[in-house]
Protein backbone atom coordinates (compact mmCIF):
# COMPACT_ATOMS: atom_id res chain seq x y z
CA UNK A 1 0.00 0.00 0.00
CA UNK A 2 2.87 2.58 0.84
CA UNK A 3 4.68 1.28 -2.68
CA UNK A 4 0.93 2.56 -4.20
CA UNK A 5 0.69 5.96 -2.46
CA UNK A 6 4.61 6.80 -3.43
CA UNK A 7 3.39 5.79 -6.89
CA UNK A 8 0.35 8.11 -6.98
CA UNK A 9 2.30 11.17 -5.17
CA UNK A 10 4.70 10.59 -8.47
CA UNK A 11 2.33 10.83 -10.61
CA UNK A 12 2.68 7.62 -11.75
CA UNK A 13 -0.31 5.30 -12.67
CA UNK A 14 -0.90 2.23 -10.43
CA UNK A 15 -0.88 -0.92 -11.40
CA UNK A 16 -4.61 -2.76 -11.11
CA UNK A 17 -5.05 -5.10 -7.77
CA UNK A 18 -7.32 -7.86 -7.70
CA UNK A 19 -7.77 -9.28 -4.37
CA UNK A 20 -7.18 -13.42 -4.30
CA UNK A 21 -9.98 -15.36 -1.95
CA UNK A 22 -8.91 -19.13 -1.40
CA UNK A 23 -12.07 -21.29 -0.44
CA UNK A 24 -10.67 -24.33 -0.09
CA UNK A 25 -12.00 -27.77 2.25
CA UNK A 26 -15.41 -29.11 3.15
CA UNK A 27 -18.38 -26.71 3.65
CA UNK A 28 -19.68 -26.52 7.35
CA UNK A 29 -18.48 -26.85 10.86
CA UNK A 30 -15.78 -30.50 11.41
CA UNK A 31 -14.72 -31.81 14.56
CA UNK A 32 -11.68 -31.56 16.20
CA UNK A 33 -9.36 -28.62 15.29
CA UNK A 34 -11.10 -28.65 11.65
CA UNK A 35 -12.79 -25.83 11.20
CA UNK A 36 -14.32 -26.13 7.91
CA UNK A 37 -15.69 -23.40 5.82
CA UNK A 38 -18.30 -21.31 7.27
CA UNK A 39 -20.13 -17.92 7.90
CA UNK A 40 -18.17 -17.52 10.79
CA UNK A 41 -14.93 -18.88 9.20
CA UNK A 42 -14.82 -16.70 6.16
CA UNK A 43 -16.69 -13.33 6.80
CA UNK A 44 -14.05 -11.77 7.96
CA UNK A 45 -12.21 -12.80 4.62
CA UNK A 46 -15.13 -12.05 2.70
CA UNK A 47 -14.72 -8.34 3.77
CA UNK A 48 -11.21 -7.75 3.38
CA UNK A 49 -11.16 -9.08 -0.18
CA UNK A 50 -13.58 -6.24 -0.92
CA UNK A 51 -12.13 -3.77 1.24
CA UNK A 52 -10.01 -2.14 -1.10
CA UNK A 53 -11.26 0.68 -3.38
CA UNK A 54 -11.10 0.82 -7.09
CA UNK A 55 -9.73 -2.59 -7.16
CA UNK A 56 -10.20 -3.96 -10.43
CA UNK A 57 -12.01 -7.60 -9.72
CA UNK A 58 -12.01 -10.02 -6.50
CA UNK A 59 -10.99 -13.47 -7.27
CA UNK A 60 -12.14 -16.88 -6.00
CA UNK A 61 -9.96 -19.62 -5.96
CA UNK A 62 -11.98 -22.91 -5.20
CA UNK A 63 -10.90 -26.65 -3.85
CA UNK A 64 -14.48 -27.67 -1.87
CA UNK A 65 -16.32 -30.97 -2.72
CA UNK A 66 -19.40 -29.26 -0.73
CA UNK A 67 -20.73 -29.42 2.89
CA UNK A 68 -23.80 -27.66 4.36
CA UNK A 69 -26.57 -25.86 2.00
CA UNK A 70 -26.76 -23.48 4.13
CA UNK A 71 -23.23 -22.60 5.01
CA UNK A 72 -23.08 -22.78 1.01
CA UNK A 73 -26.03 -20.02 0.43
CA UNK A 74 -24.80 -18.04 3.42
CA UNK A 75 -21.28 -17.43 2.01
CA UNK A 76 -22.27 -17.62 -1.26
CA UNK A 77 -24.91 -14.40 -0.66
CA UNK A 78 -22.62 -13.03 1.15
CA UNK A 79 -20.04 -12.28 -1.91
CA UNK A 80 -22.89 -11.25 -4.06
CA UNK A 81 -24.17 -8.91 -1.52
CA UNK A 82 -20.68 -7.04 -1.19
CA UNK A 83 -19.31 -7.48 -5.20
CA UNK A 84 -23.09 -5.52 -5.64
CA UNK A 85 -22.24 -3.15 -2.72
CA UNK A 86 -18.81 -2.40 -4.16
CA UNK A 87 -19.62 -2.59 -7.83
CA UNK A 88 -16.83 -5.28 -8.56
CA UNK A 89 -16.73 -8.36 -10.47
CA UNK A 90 -16.28 -11.17 -9.45
CA UNK A 91 -14.50 -14.34 -10.75
CA UNK A 92 -14.13 -18.13 -9.63
CA UNK A 93 -11.22 -20.17 -10.44
CA UNK A 94 -11.69 -23.78 -9.72
CA UNK A 95 -8.87 -26.32 -9.01
CA UNK A 96 -9.16 -29.78 -8.06
CA UNK A 97 -13.27 -29.82 -7.36
CA UNK A 98 -16.05 -27.36 -7.10
CA UNK A 99 -18.73 -29.66 -6.35
CA UNK A 100 -22.56 -29.91 -4.85
CA UNK A 101 -21.58 -27.14 -2.41
CA UNK A 102 -18.18 -25.85 -3.87
CA UNK A 103 -20.20 -24.95 -7.14
CA UNK A 104 -22.83 -23.23 -4.88
CA UNK A 105 -19.84 -21.12 -4.27
CA UNK A 106 -18.70 -20.85 -7.44
CA UNK A 107 -22.12 -19.68 -8.58
CA UNK A 108 -21.48 -16.86 -6.63
CA UNK A 109 -18.85 -15.31 -9.27
CA UNK A 110 -19.84 -13.53 -12.44
CA UNK A 111 -17.74 -16.10 -14.05
CA UNK A 112 -15.99 -19.64 -13.44
CA UNK A 113 -12.77 -20.38 -14.86
CA UNK A 114 -11.59 -24.41 -13.81
CA UNK A 115 -8.58 -26.59 -15.12
CA UNK A 116 -9.71 -29.19 -17.82
CA UNK A 117 -9.43 -32.26 -15.25
CA UNK A 118 -10.96 -30.26 -12.63
CA UNK A 119 -14.34 -32.31 -11.15
CA UNK A 120 -17.28 -30.04 -11.29
CA UNK A 121 -21.29 -29.88 -10.76
CA UNK A 122 -23.25 -32.54 -8.53
CA UNK A 123 -26.42 -30.16 -8.15
CA UNK A 124 -27.85 -32.39 -5.93
CA UNK A 125 -28.20 -33.35 -2.29
CA UNK A 126 -27.19 -36.32 -0.16
CA UNK A 127 -27.95 -37.54 3.40
CA UNK A 128 -25.94 -40.51 4.43
CA UNK A 129 -25.44 -42.74 7.89
CA UNK A 130 -25.31 -46.07 9.26
CA UNK A 131 -28.14 -48.66 10.15
CA UNK A 132 -26.99 -50.40 13.11
CA UNK A 133 -29.74 -52.42 14.54
CA UNK A 134 -28.36 -55.81 13.28
CA UNK A 135 -25.41 -55.09 15.41
CA UNK A 136 -27.28 -54.61 18.69
CA UNK A 137 -29.41 -57.33 18.53
CA UNK A 138 -26.39 -59.75 18.00
CA UNK A 139 -24.67 -58.39 21.14
CA UNK A 140 -27.99 -58.22 23.09
CA UNK A 141 -28.31 -54.56 23.93
CA UNK A 142 -31.69 -52.98 23.97
CA UNK A 143 -32.16 -49.33 22.91
CA UNK A 144 -34.64 -47.16 25.07
CA UNK A 145 -35.55 -44.34 23.29
CA UNK A 146 -38.20 -41.80 25.06
CA UNK A 147 -39.19 -38.80 23.15
CA UNK A 148 -42.46 -36.27 22.89
CA UNK A 149 -43.10 -35.50 19.70
CA UNK A 150 -43.48 -38.83 17.22
CA UNK A 151 -41.00 -37.56 14.91
CA UNK A 152 -38.19 -36.56 17.04
CA UNK A 153 -36.15 -40.12 16.72
CA UNK A 154 -36.47 -39.63 13.37
CA UNK A 155 -34.03 -42.49 11.43
CA UNK A 156 -32.44 -43.17 14.61
CA UNK A 157 -29.86 -45.98 12.98
CA UNK A 158 -30.19 -48.19 16.11
CA UNK A 159 -33.79 -49.35 14.46
CA UNK A 160 -35.33 -50.66 11.09
CA UNK A 161 -36.13 -47.72 8.40
CA UNK A 162 -39.15 -46.26 8.66
CA UNK A 163 -40.49 -45.75 4.82
CA UNK A 164 -42.79 -43.01 6.31
CA UNK A 165 -39.94 -41.15 7.89
CA UNK A 166 -37.55 -41.55 4.40
CA UNK A 167 -40.05 -40.44 2.70
CA UNK A 168 -40.58 -37.28 5.05
CA UNK A 169 -36.14 -36.87 4.72
CA UNK A 170 -36.88 -36.95 0.59
CA UNK A 171 -39.35 -34.31 1.41
CA UNK A 172 -36.92 -31.95 3.00
CA UNK A 173 -34.20 -32.71 0.21
CA UNK A 174 -36.06 -32.07 -2.60
CA UNK A 175 -36.95 -28.54 -1.00
CA UNK A 176 -33.12 -27.90 -0.80
CA UNK A 177 -32.45 -29.31 -4.41
CA UNK A 178 -34.94 -26.82 -5.53
CA UNK A 179 -33.07 -24.02 -3.43
CA UNK A 180 -29.63 -25.05 -5.12
CA UNK A 181 -31.35 -25.21 -8.51
CA UNK A 182 -33.00 -21.94 -8.35
CA UNK A 183 -29.43 -20.40 -7.08
CA UNK A 184 -27.56 -22.17 -10.28
CA UNK A 185 -30.66 -20.78 -12.50
CA UNK A 186 -30.45 -17.45 -11.25
CA UNK A 187 -26.32 -17.50 -11.65
CA UNK A 188 -26.16 -18.98 -14.83
CA UNK A 189 -29.20 -19.25 -16.38
CA UNK A 190 -28.58 -17.66 -19.97
CA UNK A 191 -25.26 -19.73 -20.18
CA UNK A 192 -26.53 -23.28 -19.49
CA UNK A 193 -26.47 -25.08 -22.51
CA UNK A 194 -27.69 -28.95 -21.71
CA UNK A 195 -31.24 -29.42 -20.08
CA UNK A 196 -32.03 -29.01 -16.28
CA UNK A 197 -33.03 -33.13 -16.83
CA UNK A 198 -29.02 -33.58 -17.35
CA UNK A 199 -27.61 -30.72 -14.92
CA UNK A 200 -29.36 -31.42 -12.13
CA UNK A 201 -29.24 -34.90 -11.33
CA UNK A 202 -26.14 -34.35 -8.94
CA UNK A 203 -24.14 -35.96 -11.58
CA UNK A 204 -20.55 -34.19 -12.06
CA UNK A 205 -18.19 -33.60 -15.17
CA UNK A 206 -14.54 -33.11 -15.91
CA UNK A 207 -13.54 -29.29 -16.27
CA UNK A 208 -13.56 -29.18 -19.90
CA UNK A 209 -17.11 -30.88 -20.47
CA UNK A 210 -18.84 -28.19 -18.01
CA UNK A 211 -17.51 -25.56 -20.09
CA UNK A 212 -19.46 -27.23 -23.12
CA UNK A 213 -22.56 -27.28 -20.59
CA UNK A 214 -22.43 -23.85 -19.78
CA UNK A 215 -21.62 -24.65 -16.33
CA UNK A 216 -18.08 -22.86 -16.81
CA UNK A 217 -16.98 -20.43 -18.77
CA UNK A 218 -13.67 -21.55 -19.63
CA UNK A 219 -10.36 -23.52 -19.17
CA UNK A 220 -7.48 -21.13 -17.40
CA UNK A 221 -5.83 -20.65 -13.71
CA UNK A 222 -5.68 -17.79 -12.10
CA UNK A 223 -2.71 -16.06 -12.92
CA UNK A 224 -2.80 -16.39 -16.41
CA UNK A 225 -6.73 -15.48 -16.79
CA UNK A 226 -6.21 -12.26 -14.88
CA UNK A 227 -2.42 -10.83 -16.43
CA UNK A 228 -4.28 -11.27 -19.87
CA UNK A 229 -7.29 -9.86 -18.83
CA UNK A 230 -5.77 -7.11 -16.10
CA UNK A 231 -2.38 -6.81 -17.36
CA UNK A 232 0.91 -8.35 -16.72
CA UNK A 233 1.40 -5.51 -13.54
CA UNK A 234 -1.72 -7.08 -12.32
CA UNK A 235 -1.06 -6.70 -8.01
CA UNK A 236 -2.40 -9.90 -6.92
CA UNK A 237 -3.64 -9.14 -3.23
CA UNK A 238 -4.02 -13.20 -1.44
CA UNK A 239 -6.50 -13.08 1.18
CA UNK A 240 -5.73 -15.16 3.70
CA UNK A 241 -6.71 -16.04 7.58
CA UNK A 242 -4.86 -15.26 10.38
CA UNK A 243 -3.37 -17.88 12.06
CA UNK A 244 -4.31 -17.82 15.93
CA UNK A 245 -1.42 -17.17 18.02
CA UNK A 246 -0.66 -21.10 19.66
CA UNK A 247 -0.13 -22.24 15.31
CA UNK A 248 2.05 -19.61 15.05
CA UNK A 249 4.11 -20.85 18.27
CA UNK A 250 3.78 -24.28 18.26
CA UNK A 251 2.64 -25.21 14.43
CA UNK A 252 -0.06 -27.64 13.35
CA UNK A 253 -2.24 -29.16 16.07
CA UNK A 254 -3.84 -31.74 13.39
CA UNK A 255 -1.76 -34.60 15.06
CA UNK A 256 -3.36 -34.13 18.24
CA UNK A 257 -6.92 -33.85 17.26
CA UNK A 258 -6.18 -37.00 14.65
CA UNK A 259 -5.57 -38.54 18.26
CA UNK A 260 -9.35 -37.56 19.95
CA UNK A 261 -11.96 -39.64 18.44
CA UNK A 262 -13.75 -36.61 17.33
CA UNK A 263 -11.11 -35.88 15.10
CA UNK A 264 -10.68 -39.12 14.05
CA UNK A 265 -14.11 -39.56 12.86
CA UNK A 266 -14.29 -35.93 11.42
CA UNK A 267 -11.73 -36.79 9.54
CA UNK A 268 -13.04 -40.24 8.38
CA UNK A 269 -16.11 -38.22 7.35
CA UNK A 270 -13.80 -35.76 5.59
CA UNK A 271 -12.13 -38.04 3.22
CA UNK A 272 -15.34 -39.79 2.33
CA UNK A 273 -16.98 -36.56 0.58
CA UNK A 274 -13.06 -36.04 -1.28
CA UNK A 275 -13.75 -39.51 -2.43
CA UNK A 276 -17.12 -38.90 -4.21
CA UNK A 277 -14.82 -37.35 -6.55
CA UNK A 278 -11.74 -39.26 -6.44
CA UNK A 279 -9.52 -37.45 -4.89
Amino acid sequence: MIRRKIRSLLGKPNPPIVSVLRLSGIIGTMGGLRPGLSMATTAGLIERAFAPKGQAAVALVINSPGGSPVQSSLIGRRIRALAEEKKVPVIAFVEDVAASGGYWLACAADEIFVDESSIVGSIGVVSSGFGFQGLIERWGIERRVHTAGEHKAMLDPFRPEDPAEVARLKELQGDIHEAFKAWVRGRRGPKLTAPEAELFTGAFWTGRKSVELGLADGVGDARSVLRARFGDKVALRGIAARKPFWQKRFGSMEGLAGSAAAGLVAAAEERAVWARYGL
